[in-house]
């Protein structure tokens, strides 16, 4: 069994996304290609990941409605999660996971459990106290998301195009009450 590495987890602020924009790019589309199912199907280039991450996250970095995680190993961005707080007036103790990523080369390592858990802790310190998040049913993630505790809410079937074959997946809703 290889060697466990460790991982420092940060939060980026809008310069630290804007300056860091390929390589985040770059490590949602090498797990775009790996399978993946983070919205986003083949043929999926790095012009599109990149245009994602520029028009997408970095506005709602940028207003504070938007938190981007990662886990670092020697500066190499290892993985990624965000925090999506942009929730309407009547949801002010919700917040929702978004785009869970860890890149193939860093998987099994302990990074996406570190990354929700800072996670969880940054929206305890928001005042969020509902976290809910979906996933593709059976997908490795799933049973990630149970053993930190999420619970399902229910399965919607067909609910996403499959990353590489030509199928329909269904996804799991999961919340988490912290």
């Amino acid at each position: 069994m290889p060697e466990r590495l460790a991982a420092e987890i940060s939060i980026l602020q809008a310069d630290g996304v804007e300056a860091r924009l390929g390589e985040l790019a770059g490590l949602m589309r090498d797990c775009v290609h790996a399978g993946a199912s983070i919205n986003f199907v083949l043929p999926f280039s790095m012009a599109e990941s990149q245009a994602f991450w520029q028009s997408r996250v970095l506005p709602e970095v940028r207003a504070g409605t938007r938190a981007v995680f990662v886990a670092e190993v020697d500066g190499r961005i290892a993985g990624t999660v965000q925090l999506d707080c942009g929730t309407p007036p009547n949801q002010p103790h919700r917040a929702e996971v978004a785009k869970l990523m860890v890149h193939p080369d860093f998987r099994g390592q302990g990074f996406a459990r570190g990354l929700m858990g800072a996670l969880e802790a940054h929206a305890r310190d928001l005042g969020r106290f509902l976290i809910t998040l979906d996933t593709r049913s059976g997908d490795a993630a799933e049973p990630l998301y149970a053993s930190l505790g999420y619970e399902t809410a229910g399965i919607i079937p067909d609910f996403c195009r499959d990353t590489v074959e030509d199928r329909l997946d269904p996804t799991t809703i999961m919340y988490k009450r912290l």
